[in-house]
């Protein structure tokens, strides 16, 4: 199904970047322009658009975009400190303390607020220490950050109450949901807050927020075709699919992702059954010729033979499964589209092998710089980095204007749109910074990693920033290890006290330790994708004072059950 002028193009490509490696010097200097490139979009930003949402890059002004939280100084604070300025990093943190007010009267996206403010407030609140900050006794289960994230997370949930536990997709930061707000919102919007609200319960200790995100993974579950597939935009209410294209893009990519990235953060081989069933489907009958295409979730019969830019993140969420030949062959798909004009179109007609009328803009996104990252990770190729000198030369190129970067209105001529999204700063220059910097601290490797542990909980008796950090769909890295810090230690101490004192009594015999629930501690969660009656298996008692390790991961890229 591929147009000949792509199988063309693709066979050049790969003969002509798989030429190159690149050396320590050059991946260096490659991070100092990208450097440059962030400085450029941030410096503009403040000098021109904050306390707005949002730089416009032609009008060199701002505009509140996404709820007045001066959302792009959010979304790049953890960009800051991977690109080593703490300075910076904390300078920014105490000014979002003093001037971001979540009590306002405003109508926010719930989807939006949660991958880029929560998402981002618990990232920053998780890398404080490594910054420098002042922190508060007892970090990383208390802190200003973490206030602000929790705050602004209690916002959202008027959006749960709902008689499914599916969220509506808009809230009123103020009152609550309006009685006229719509009850059809997209699958993203429901499964997509386990990483962030799971994050909050363990910080906190209130359970509410990761019991409200799984009711909403649970009734999602079980609303799923009789083949296996979900559809694009549902009604929270009745549960009935108003959209029934079902595919890996726009409306529903990040559902895919957070049962998969929730399964390795929560150790939860729930969530992995699940992906791993619809997997299954989706290979099934949306995959042609290592393309993904959009086909009726109830019929499999192809809707929209067309690729979407958002599709881009799939390579890379498939080399965390270890399955690298398919995420190989469909990331050099995406890659010519990327050369034939220079971007990702947003959408892109498989069969004519150009752009789809009305969707030819290219607004700055990160996905398939993403998929490169996490490709170069699993297989040192030095292919990836070339393609990321080609996006970044393009981006350069194409978008930079005196005040930042501009979206691409349109990728046949390159014109440009007067907007500059916050995930620029937050997911594009970083993950393209990251694909140029293998030994970086979020990577788990390399010599800045090794040795860079830290000490946090109650009672400094747990291990951070041992690797393994898990991206949100927004990138915003949060730490595992951070989720057994705050009172799981004390639970497990809890624990093994209660056991020396059953063998000290006289007549006791040996037992194994109280099988419980692996989650929140006292949380009892529902199976959502086991058997009737099947339980999951109980996690070994564990030390506090051990490093966080992936149970279900080999290095961050394989699941297995023998690690």
């Amino acid at each position: 199904m591929r147009a000949p002028v792509c199988a063309a193009l693709l066979v050049w490509v790969l003969s002509d970047a798989a030429a190159r490696q690149f050396s320590e010097e050059e991946m260096a200097a490659v991070r100092q322009r990208i450097k440059s490139m962030f400085y450029h979009a941030y410096n503009s930003y403040l000098d021109n658009a904050f306390p707005y949402d949002e730089l416009r890059p032609l009008t060199c002004d701002g505009q509140d975009t996404w709820g007045s939280f001066s959302l792009t100084l959010i979304d790049a604070l953890d960009t800051l400190l991977v690109l080593g300025n703490r300075t910076e990093f904390q300078r920014v943190a105490s000014l979002l303390q003093d001037t971001v007010d979540f009590d306002i009267d405003v109508n926010a996206s719930v989807f939006e607020t949660n991958i880029r403010v929560v998402g981002g407030l618990l990232s920053a609140h998780l890398l404080a220490k490594r910054a420098g900050m002042e922190l508060e006794p007892g970090w990383p289960c208390s802190g200003p950050l973490l206030r602000m994230a929790e705050d602004a997370a209690r916002k959202l949930l008027p959006a749960f109450e709902t008689p499914t536990g599916m969220p509506y997709g808009t809230v009123n930061l103020l009152r609550g949901v309006s009685p006229t707000e719509t009850p059809v919102t997209c699958t993203a919007g429901v499964g997509t807050f386990i990483l962030e609200f799971a994050t909050l319960s363990r910080l906190t200790g209130d359970p509410t927020f990761e019991n409200v995100a799984r009711r909403a993974l649970t009734a999602l579950w079980k609303t799923r075709s009789d083949i296996g597939l979900v559809g694009n935009h549902i009604d929270i209410v009745s549960k009935k699919w108003v959209a029934q294209d079902a595919g890996i893009g726009a409306g529903v990519d990040s559902y895919f992702e957070y049962l998969v990235k929730g399964a390795v953060m929560l150790q939860d081989e729930e969530l992995l059954s699940m992906f791993q069933a619809y997997d299954r489907a989706i290979q099934n009958y949306t995959r042609f010729d290592d393309w993904y295409l959009w086909v009726q979730m109830h019929k499999g019969t192809v809707s929209m033979p067309i690729f979407q830019s958002l599709e881009a993140f799939w390579p890379g969420l498939q080399s965390l499964l270890g399955n690298l030949d398919s995420a190989v062959r469909t990331f050099q798909n995406y890659y010519s589209v990327w050369r034939q004009f220079g971007g990702l179109p947003e959408f892109y007609s498989i069969p004519q092998g150009y752009t789809v009328d009305k969707r030819e803009g290219y607004p700055l996104r990160p996905e398939l710089i993403e998929s490169a990252m996490y490709l170069f990770r699993a297989t040192g190729d030095h292919t990836y980095l070339q393609l990321g000198l080609d996006a970044l030369e393009s981006i350069e190129k194409i978008t930079k204007t005196p005040c930042g970067y501009a979206s691409v209105k349109d990728l046949r001529d390159h014109q440009l749109d007067n907007r500059m999204e916050s995930f620029f700063l937050a997911e594009t220059i970083k993950y393209l910074y990251l694909l140029f910097d293998p030994a970086h601290f979020l990577h788990g490797g390399g010599t800045e990693g090794d040795g860079s542990w830290e000490e946090g909980g109650e009672s400094g008796e747990c291990v951070l920033g041992a690797g393994g950090f898990i991206f949100n769909t927004e990138a915003h890295p949060l730490d595992p290890a951070a989720l057994y810090c705050c009172g799981r230690h004390d639970q497990d101490r809890q624990e093994l006290q209660d056991i020396l004192l059953t063998l000290s009594q006289p007549g006791s015999q040996s037992k194994p330790p109280p099988k419980q629930t692996e989650g929140q501690p006292g949380s009892q969660s529902e199976s959502i994708a086991l058997k009737p009656g099947e339980k999951k298996t109980p996690p070994l008692l564990s030390c506090p004072v051990q490093p966080f390790s992936a149970r279900l991961s080999i290095l961050g890229q394989v699941f297995t059950d023998n690690t």
